[in-house]
């Protein structure tokens, strides 16, 4: 547990370092603004099926026999989620850039903002994605050591626009 309570420490300095030299340099133009606000990588196309929309993935540190632990930046296009799914050792969002959507299975919906922060409960059954109007990236942060993500079914129009 001392090995993940420092790996996040020393991710998140990182990513407070990374805001501060970000923030320094609002002044240049749109374009060049949105490029220098990206922290990591927009990464690939996600192609499976477990994405409703356009979904990118790069992956930060893949999880192994030594670290159970993967990290991942997530790109959402406007209108695009996840299915229902849920993580046997639970997991954590950050919001980076955008408006996003973050839902349990019988609660409300949750909108997010960048710099929010999400603790998803072991075995919750949840869902997340960008917002009708806005692009949505998170980094996720999900521990494998009690298995890997269980996907269950989609996020129907109905649910998504409650």
């Amino acid at each position: 547990m001392k090995n993940w309570n420092k790996i996040v420490v020393v991710f998140l300095f990182g990513l407070l370092a990374i805001s501060c030299k970000t923030q320094s340099d609002s002044s240049k133009k749109a374009v060049m603004k949105l490029k220098s606000e990206t922290i990591f990588p927009k990464g690939d196309k996600i192609t499976n099926t477990n994405f409703i929309g356009t979904v990118h993935l790069q992956m930060l540190v893949a999880s192994d026999s030594i670290n159970p632990t993967a990290i991942g930046n997530v790109t959402f296009e406007p209108g695009a989620r996840t299915k229902w799914h849920y993580h046997p050792a639970g997991q954590i969002l950050m919001a980076t850039d955008g408006v996003g959507y973050y839902q349990e299975k019988g609660q409300p919906k949750k909108i997010l903002r960048k710099g929010d922060v999400i603790k998803c409960p072991p075995n919750v059954p949840h869902w997340h994605g960008a917002s009708p109007e806005s692009h949505f990236v998170q980094v996720a942060v999900t521990n494998n050591n009690k298995g890997v993500t269980v996907w269950l079914e989609a996020v129907t129009e109905e649910e998504y626009n409650q």
